[in-house]
């Protein structure tokens, strides 16, 4: 159907559509056997994160228990430990060989992993932190060997800071693998909530089927309480659905016939009937796990950061140790040069600033798929701190891209009512959007529609039906220049002030050539868009827009939201062109869009952000994908980033400000005034470094990222 000088609107698009396979095209939904992947859990998280490769959680998990267990009887009889404390180890025959034995058992297990990669990082002439800790726990291990051995008459007992070495190591690197690994595992665990089986329903009635089998084209049935086991359209019935495992908003979401559900969702309340349109790889489900894998294996200048300083503290700690050797030596003191030396390597060794940045990438990442913010390449979090202006698409962005009645006006003698009244019965039975909207505006009021009958369509004019033994048209202005009919002055003030801001007008005729009145339809603007736009300009963000529609429409939208700048009229292939323009005005810009026009300036501004109900294309041209529609989760974006900055950056700091205190005052720089640091000290004070930041960075587990909460 043709509605006279308003044009076709596209369907509204899903929760999200379905991003393509990666390289492999393999990307199975884990945890879920019907998929043909295999189940992932937190012992098998990580495997990528530099100094780990080849890692898991659960061996970190499980050395650390070990090697705690192990410490606990070789710190008790350590003669140093009694001596702080002011205890005496039982004595009897062989009590004396307890930290030796075990502090091997300790330096062999529990520091294998960081032996192992120290080798692989001097093979790969990459020195970085695996080498650090793998250089202090060894001089540890061979200075408390001699000591014990009697060799040199040597007093380096320091079996204990070896196992309390060894043992703190352990659970940081646990805490950063189980940080490192929960992203992918929540995604896991939401892989695991699809259901095992499906009900199909055939010629025969129903049948119960392993999800495997099922195949587009399939039609199932998706009871009460039931998930979906397959992305696909309700062809029948109506139910609110739970999306929050995709868009992160616990909000239920109204799905009725023609409306896109999306695997692994919940039908609250009612049953439905759903037409399947993707399984396995190519299910929303999978592409968000294919999106998040990507964010994990992203570079990151952040990351970059912390390998290079990995590789600087490595020649600081082995010149500090060279320089303190030397200093003690010369001052005549072998012993207390090799004390000093060694307190230097265990202190020079800030594993702290290591996980610093790393482990806030990582938590952030976790935090934000979590609120259906994915983060498809790091850069992109970091960079949307920076940002000056955040450039959103109108249609489907910031509206939702489908026509809403807006304004009914009568001639004298006619209602308001009974005029809408009159054009849903004549629109009834149409499938045009812009029809649709009558309908619903009507229902919206609890309006009788009277019956219509005789249903056509005039190309490029309008629509007519007989209503109540009458023909009556609705239709725009070539329908009034074809019946012949002039609109009333009064009614006619009152439509160019519509026509003035773009809105879509449609007349209502009745037989006789009467104009009973007119009803006006626009780009629904979504309610969260005027809470985003304020709430970034809030933050000292400037909103731009940018579409296609002409100019009286982009600016009622842009004046309806108060958005900064407009860029109207724009033609697709011109859009990243506003970017630059934005962008050599010296401004940092983030782009939001959701159309394949959108692909050119989402790649071009310096963080692209595609909303997930859009197209795969302009997925793939994002570092970000909103799993949901709401522009809202742009500030998520914006607080993530300027959240997870700081705690590098405290992180960083107190990393740094640890080593700077207190290798020199384990190389004795202060002896002379009686203040030294021992290794004892040292080796707490280093563990503790590593445990503050890791705890640290665990409270951006606080921040409040669901849209519906930023305010």
């Amino acid at each position: 159907m043709s509605h006279g000088n308003h044009s076709h609107h596209p369907a509204p698009a899903g929760p999200l559509t379905h991003p393509p396979a990666g390289a492999d095209g393999h990307a199975n939904p884990a945890g879920n056997p019907h998929h043909g992947g295999h189940a992932h859990d937190d012992d098998h998280a990580v495997h990528t994160h530099g100094q780990h490769a080849g890692h898991s959680t659960a061996m970190f998990k499980n050395r650390f228990w070990l090697t705690l267990a192990l410490s606990v009887p070789v710190v008790f009889f350590s003669p140093m430990m009694g001596h702080l404390l002011g205890y005496m180890a039982p004595e009897f025959p062989g009590a004396a060989w307890i930290p030796p034995v075990l502090g091997t058992v300790i330096f062999l297990y529990g520091g294998q992993p960081f032996l192992k990669g120290g080798l692989q990082e001097l093979k790969d002439r990459t020195p970085g932190m695996m080498l650090l800790i793998a250089m202090a726990i060894a001089v540890a291990f061979a200075a408390s060997w001699v000591t014990s051995l009697g060799i040199g008459g040597f007093d380096l007992d320091f079996w204990w800071e070896l196992a309390l070495l060894v043992a703190i190591m352990l659970l940081g690197h646990w805490i950063e693998m189980r940080a490192l690994g929960s992203a992918q595992g929540a995604l896991d665990a939401l892989a695991a909530l699809l259901p095992d089986e499906a009900e199909r329903i055939t010629g025969n009635g129903l049948e119960t089927v392993p999800v495997s089998e099922l195949a587009p084209n399939d039609l199932v049935l998706v009871r009460p309480g039931a998930r979906m086991p397959a992305d696909g359209t309700v062809v029948d019935g109506q139910a609110e659905f739970d999306e929050s495992m995709i868009t992160g908003e616990s909000k239920t979401v109204p799905r009725g016939a023609g409306d896109p559900v999306v695997a692994g969702t919940v039908a609250t309340d009612s049953s439905v009937r759903v037409r399947v349109t993707a399984v396995g790889d190519q299910t929303a489900l999978a592409g968000i796990q294919r999106l998040v894998e990507e964010a994990q294996a992203s570079s990151s200048r952040a990351q970059a950061l912390a390998d290079r300083a990995a590789a600087f503290l490595f020649y600081f700690a082995a010149g500090a140790g060279v320089l303190t050797f030397i200093g003690w030596t010369l001052l005549g003191s072998v012993p207390d040069a090799v004390t000093r030396t060694v307190t230097v390597l265990v202190i020079a060794c800030p594993h702290a600033l290591g996980l610093a940045i790393p482990l806030v990438i990582a938590i952030s990442t976790e935090q934000a798929a979590r609120a259906g913010v994915l983060i498809k390449n790091r850069m992109a979090l970091e960079r949307m701190r920076t940002v000056d202006v955040v450039l959103f698409d109108k249609t489907g962005t910031l509206t939702t891209g489908e026509p809403e009645l807006k304004e009914i006006a009568a001639t004298e003698g006619a209602e308001a009512d009974s005029v809408l009244a009159l054009a849903a019965a004549v629109e009834s039975d149409s499938e045009h959007p812009v029809a649709r909207a009558i309908v619903r505006a009507a229902a919206a009021r609890n309006l009788e529609l009277p019956a219509a009958t005789g249903f056509a369509a005039l190309a490029g004019r309008g629509v007519r039906a007989a209503v109540d033994g009458r023909t009556v048209h609705v239709g725009g202005p070539a329908l009034l220049r074809e019946l012949g009919v002039v609109e009333p002055e009064a009614l006619a003030v009152r439509t160019r002030a519509w026509k003035d801001r773009g809105a879509a007008v449609l007349h209502v005729v009745d037989d006789d050539g009467a104009v009973l009145g007119a009803v006006s339809t626009e780009d629904a603007v979504r309610a969260e868009s005027r809470q985003a736009v304020s709430a970034l300009q809030r933050r000292g963000i400037k909103v731009a827009m940018v579409t296609g529609d002409a100019r009286q429409v982009a600016q009622a939208v842009a004046a309806d939201l108060g958005i900064d700048e407009v860029f109207a009229e724009v033609l697709p292939a011109d859009k990243d062109k506003k970017v630059a323009e934005l962008q050599a005005r010296g401004l940092k810009v983030a782009m939001v869009g959701d159309g394949v026009n959108d692909s050119p300036a989402l790649a071009r501004a310096e963080v692209g952000i595609a909303i997930g109900a859009g197209t795969d294309v302009a997925m793939e041209s994002a570092g970000v994908v909103l799993a949901g529609n709401d522009p809202r989760a742009v500030l998520s974006m914006v607080d993530l980033s300027r959240a997870s900055y700081r705690k590098m950056w405290q992180n960083l700091v107190w990393a740094a400000g640890y080593n700077i205190l207190s290798v020199p005052l384990a190389a004795g720089v202060l002896a002379f005034a009686g203040v030294v640091l021992s290794p004892a000290a040292g080796a707490v004070l280093m563990s503790a470094s590593t445990v503050v930041v890791a705890l640290n960075a665990q409270l951006l587990r606080r921040l409040k990222l669901n849209p519906s909460e930023v305010q």
